[in-house]
């Protein structure tokens, strides 16, 4: 590795040892500066493989007297605590290698990691545009508020680098046309080329996730430097099934089963991670293992538990103080969580690649072996794992579909960039383009969007929610005053909740 710099790769040796085939693959790569798409399995070294010769680089420019007190990398996550556990991790190797350099009698480098997800509090995002982070973690809506926001923008303004990791878990909705659109307003944003890395374990067709990292409309030229080392390793996999008939509903009878099951299987390993579908479900489960086992070795974890619930589990997991953790999706990506023996996954996993996903949380590093244990709940849920883990051990994958020009992200995104600078149609236009989700984006279809924004919609109250102005004659666009608030309290692709009003038709009665 002749372009590292001796200390940085002398470090690399002795406190991480040789490069996985991935690493070594992908550093000369980025190197010459190239957008790069990295496929690689779980606990292969996926995040040293996008971020070492970066750091590198900035360690170099740091020796060189040319770091300057800017934002150069911008990582972005699906899951806030993937997010709060790379931002912890950078810091292993930037103080490792900080203490190499003072070894050797070199100038001190110092290179600020900085978090911008929905945990931040207002004091650590004021603080961090008083003084810009090199490196910045952050998610898919943060990113976006920031591109909106004055001082985001002034910020992202110097970006080199975009790093997505776990690429697979956006592409295949509306959050990840959203995130396609985010992008190229950082590319236009910087006003010179943006190098963009994209990392997964699973991703199919592989082409068209390229194209969507970079933009490229063309399958066969995306612009990219693909490195796919496969997804398959090793690995140990059951399935279990209780002793009573399954049934479309579980019976009480049949739930003691399972937890007598998983009783035996936790008193069995060290720590194990169970993967439940609903918040609910992840709470009543921790709740009556902890009865069983105790409550301080059960908890729970998922999305809408405080900041510091999720955080203290995630720590006393990682420190080996919990037997099991009960969670849903948001443990699912490639978070380093510790010496995790085995993974339950309670009903189907419903996907290949989240069974994948989560199963990888076990044996998470280099020359581990997963083992996960799937409890279908019902005769439909059984036949469904039984295909998922036939299909693994073919090495298939689901293909993701990537949805085409949702024109609901669409008007978010053109009222947010309007809300940082005028446009004129083209212009404005040909960045939105620039999306492989709006690559087949028509003309008409734009300036109809542009029409419903600049016009509104009428109400029994009247005229409402007109957010630009557009001058027809001139072709040009700017934001009106309600803009920038609308598009920082209203951005995003996830909903703000799952639940339903229920009404009896013809009565309307709501049940």
């Amino acid at each position: 590795m002749k372009n590292f710099h001796p200390i940085v790769w002398n470090w690399f040796q002795k406190a991480i040892g040789e490069p996985t085939e991935a690493q070594k693959l992908a550093w000369p790569q980025i190197k010459d500066n190239k957008n790069v798409l990295i496929s690689a399995p779980t606990g292969s070294g996926k995040t040293l493989s996008a971020f070492f010769s970066i750091i590198d680089d900035l360690i170099q420019k740091g020796l060189n007297g040319t770091l300057e007190e800017k934002t150069y990398v911008v990582y972005v996550s699906p899951l806030k605590a993937l997010s709060n556990d790379i931002e912890k991790n950078l810091r292993y190797p930037i103080r490792g290698l900080s203490e190499k350099l003072e070894e050797n009698g070199q100038p001190e480098v110092h290179l600020n990691v900085g978090l911008r997800t929905g945990d931040t509090t207002p004091y650590q995002r004021t603080a961090m545009f008083k003084k810009h982070p090199h490196i910045l973690v952050s998610t898919p809506e943060s990113l976006y508020i920031l591109l909106t926001s004055v001082s985001g923008r002034k910020m992202l303004s110097s970006v080199e680098t975009i790093i997505v990791d776990e690429i697979h878990a956006l592409v295949g909705d509306k959050r990840g046309s959203h995130l396609s659109l985010s992008i190229e307003r950082l590319a236009h944003l910087i006003q010179h080329p943006l190098r963009r890395i994209g990392l997964s374990a699973t991703q199919k067709p592989i082409e068209k996730v390229a194209c969507f990292l970079t933009g490229s409309p063309d399958v066969k030229n995306p612009n990219c430097e693909i490195i796919n080392v496969g997804h398959k390793r090793k690995l140990d996999l059951a399935i279990d099934v209780p002793r009573s008939p399954l049934s479309p509903v579980m019976a009480n009878e049949v739930w003691e089963e399972v937890y007598d099951r998983l009783e035996v299987l936790i008193h069995s390993h060290k720590t194990t991670l169970i993967f439940v579908h609903t918040r609910r479900l992840a709470e009543r489960m921790a709740h009556n293992l902890g009865n069983r086992l105790g409550k301080e070795f059960i908890t729970a974890h998922h999305g809408s538990m405080s900041k510091d619930h999720r955080l203290d589990a995630e720590m006393r997991l990682k420190e080996g103080q919990l037997k099991a953790l009960v969670a849903t999706a948001s443990l699912e990506l490639g978070i380093d969580i510790g010496g995790i023996d085995l993974v339950c996954q309670i009903g189907s996993p419903r996907s290949i690649a989240s069974f994948l996903q989560r199963i990888g949380r076990s044996g998470h590093h280099i020359g581990g072996t997963p083992k996960g244990i799937a409890f279908p709940l019902s005769m439909d849920e059984l036949a469904e794992c039984v295909a998922v883990i036939h299909a693994i051990k073919r090495g298939e994958l689901d293909e993701l579909i990537i949805p085409e020009k949702p024109i609901d992200i669409l008007a978010q995104q053109l009222v947010a960039e309007l809300a940082g600078d005028d446009y004129d149609e083209d212009t404005l236009f040909a960045l939105v383009k620039k999306s492989y989700s709006f690559r087949n984006l028509e003309r008409k279809e734009f300036d109809d969007i542009l029409v419903m924004l600049s016009e509104g919609y009428t109400t029994r109250r009247g005229r409402r929610s007109a957010y630009i102005h557009h001058d027809v004659v001139n072709k040009k666009l700017r934001a009106r005053k309600n803009a920038r608030l609308t598009s920082l309290t209203s951005g995003g692709a996830i909903p703000d909740n799952f639940d339903y009003d229920v009404i009896m038709e013809p009565t309307g009665i709501f049940v």
